[in-house]
């Protein structure tokens, strides 16, 4: 595991320094929000090519990486095209002033690299373990990311087409999966996430990977995800009511009044 973890740590310290170059080119941080899915792939690919062992489990969960962290860079792409830097990043550009380079390398590309890689583990752990038949945790596992992977897409899609209606401009998402919780695509990230950790427990020492989910969950939860997100909507009314009769994360039926 040491040998795959320093090769797989590397190849993402280059991978971001090389997103960080192109951000400080292209003059916009937010392309770190594209990174982060395809850290992901590079991270599966690099640890499975780096243990040579290519273990059915691996190539499965290393195919459901590529599949999630495609998908996911591809939408933000698509999201962010023709527009300006992301408001978050551009409050970072204007508050850091002289030292707005070296924090963007530190505080967004590296500090994402490191977490990336935190999150990964219970990935590279399954690409460089020895080849075990699969079970009813790896069915279970897969089952939890389908469930994930769908309703983070579905959130993202319903979310999409909300935006590209003229019509929909000032509102808030209330409606689809948007009307269970105020974080569909959160909420099945950290779903997926899961399902994969599952797939670690048939093998020895599978469950210490558990750093990998907890950390995802941790970063949504309380640091990056819902907390940054909803702070500028704190000041509307209509956030306030649907802050007040819709789940912040967990799917759940609106509270009475919705």
């Amino acid at each position: 595991m040491t040998a795959v973890f320093v090769i797989t740590a590397a190849s993402l310290l280059l991978y971001m320094t090389g997103w960080f170059i192109a951000a400080q080119i292209r003059g916009r941080n937010d392309i770190a929000d594209v990174a982060w899915g395809l850290g992901f792939v590079l991270a599966a690919g690099v640890s499975l090519v780096a243990a040579g062992a290519y273990p059915l489990r691996g190539l499965l969960v290393s195919g459901l990486v590529l599949v999630w962290g495609g998908r996911l860079a591809l939408h933000i792409h698509s999201r962010n095209r023709g527009k300006g830097e992301d408001p978050r990043y551009r409050k970072w550009r204007e508050e850091w002033g002289k030292w707005f380079v070296l924090r963007s390398f530190l505080q967004v590309f590296m500090l994402q690299g490191i977490l990336l890689l935190m999150v990964a583990i219970p990935v590279i752990f399954v690409n460089q373990a020895p080849a075990a038949p699969l079970g009813w945790l790896d069915v279970l596992g897969l089952a939890i990311w389908l469930y994930g992977f769908v309703f983070e897409a579905v959130g993202d899609w319903q979310l999409l087409m909300f935006i590209r209606n003229p019509a929909n401009k000032g509102k808030l998402m209330t409606s689809g999966l948007w009307r269970y919780t105020r974080h569909p695509n959160y909420f099945g990230e950290v779903t997926l996430w899961w399902g994969i950790w599952l797939m670690t427990l048939t093998l020895p020492g599978g469950w210490q990977t558990i750093i990998g989910p907890l950390t995802i969950t941790f970063l949504i939860l309380k640091v990056s995800g819902i907390p940054m997100l909803e702070k500028p909507y704190e000041e509307r009314a209509d956030f306030q009511e649907y802050k007040r009769r819709t789940s912040a994360f967990l799917p759940l039926p609106p509270k009475e009044g919705a």
